[in-house]
């Protein structure tokens, strides 16, 4: 498989850095994670002690940047000062990729969830637009994270045409979450595997693993504050065997475990990684 201009930023296993285990990351250099990614917004003003400790970690470790307040979908402006910040933070900490929801959190102030954008003509070449902008005042592509959603959006288009046309029109990557995925598929009756075949391999930046609550055999919740389930494990096997190795990052939000118990599913991600490597060298 050819490489693309969204790939190979970062590599390997990550982790979503998380207060919690801030200082335990800092005092245990050996710990095998290949990279951080942190919500810019919550680290963006930090300056003093914080700061330089952060600044540490990014010089350890290399970092990606998912951000939860850019509002791609949103009715306001893009906040061009906001994107001014990032790009000097960027900078500060060498941040290897920055991804955003493909969302709307935003109405006349923060909405603090993530809401589906309607899969419409007119919401493909809106968000676009504004991905494009993001884009040209960063001076780097960035990727878009297909969401979990739990209302059905206005729908001219199917979620994978919406998301094929938004990325394709603004010449983005992708963030692949999988576990998103299984989520989506359950709550809206659909086949998680013939969803994930068909994103666009070219545009992956990296993929999401994480947690959810089993509400009920049909609806499931992305709470991140799980342990990753064994149908989304298989999903994650399905989507190297489709789309080929990927950097894939562990994110924890809720409940978070000891640190052995978080990097035990780091090291299931490394070892899914391992064997389709071994896989593929017995072609």
């Amino acid at each position: 498989m050819s490489e693309s201009r969204f790939a190979n930023k970062i590599e390997g296993v990550g982790l979503g850095l998380r207060r919690d285990f801030f200082d335990e990351l800092l005092t245990q250099p050996e710990l095998e994670i290949d990279f951080l990614e942190i919500a810019p917004e919550n680290w963006l003003r930090f300056g003093g002690r914080q700061g330089r400790a952060l600044r540490t970690l990014s010089e350890r470790y290399p970092f990606a940047c998912h951000g939860l307040s850019l509002d791609l979908g949103g009715p306001n402006r893009l906040d061009e000062n906001y994107l001014k910040d990032l790009k000097e933070f960027f900078k500060l900490h060498e941040v290897r990729v920055y991804t955003e929801h493909l969302s709307y959190c935003g109405d006349m102030g923060h909405l603090y969830d993530l809401m589906p954008i309607p899969f419409t003509e007119e919401a493909v070449h809106y968000v676009a637009e504004r991905i494009k902008r993001v884009q040209d005042i960063l001076e780097q592509p960035i990727g878009v994270e297909n969401v979990s959603f739990y209302a059905m959006p206005a729908n001219e288009l199917t979620e994978t045409e919406f998301i094929n046309a938004v990325v394709a029109e603004a010449d983005c990557g992708l963030l692949f979450d999988v576990n998103n995925t299984f989520v989506n598929s359950i709550n809206h009756q659909y086949d998680a595997i013939e969803f994930m075949k068909t994103m666009p391999t070219e545009r992956i930046m990296y993929c999401h693993m994480a947690g959810h609550f089993d509400e009920a055999d049909d609806l499931k919740i992305d709470t991140h504050g799980q342990d990753v389930k064994p149908q989304v494990w298989d999903l994650l096997d399905e989507t190297y065997a489709y789309h080929g190795l990927h950097p894939t990052l562990l994110e924890r939000d809720f409940n978070i475990p000891p640190m052995p118990e978080l990097l035990s599913e780091v090291e299931q991600i490394r070892e899914a990684q391992t064997q389709w490597k071994k896989i593929n060298e017995a072609r």
